[in-house]
């Protein structure tokens, strides 16, 4: 089991300015049950997935 990182987003965005969960939001508005995680290591946003097993389950 793991994540599958569909973008990533620098964490210094303009204030007021949430690129990372506007693409979230973008993709659950397509079907997709994106998250936003903040990776500290490289100071910034991603938004990942679940990863399915072959079988088709999570």
């Amino acid at each position: 089991m793991g994540a599958k990182v569909l973008e990533r987003f620098p964490a210094g965005a303009p204030r007021g300015s949430w690129p990372a969960e506007e693409f979230a939001a973008a993709r659950r508005a397509a079907g997709e049950p994106a998250t936003v995680v903040m990776d500290l290591n490289s100071d910034a946003f991603l938004v990942v997935v679940e990863r399915q097993d072959d079988d088709g389950r999570s």
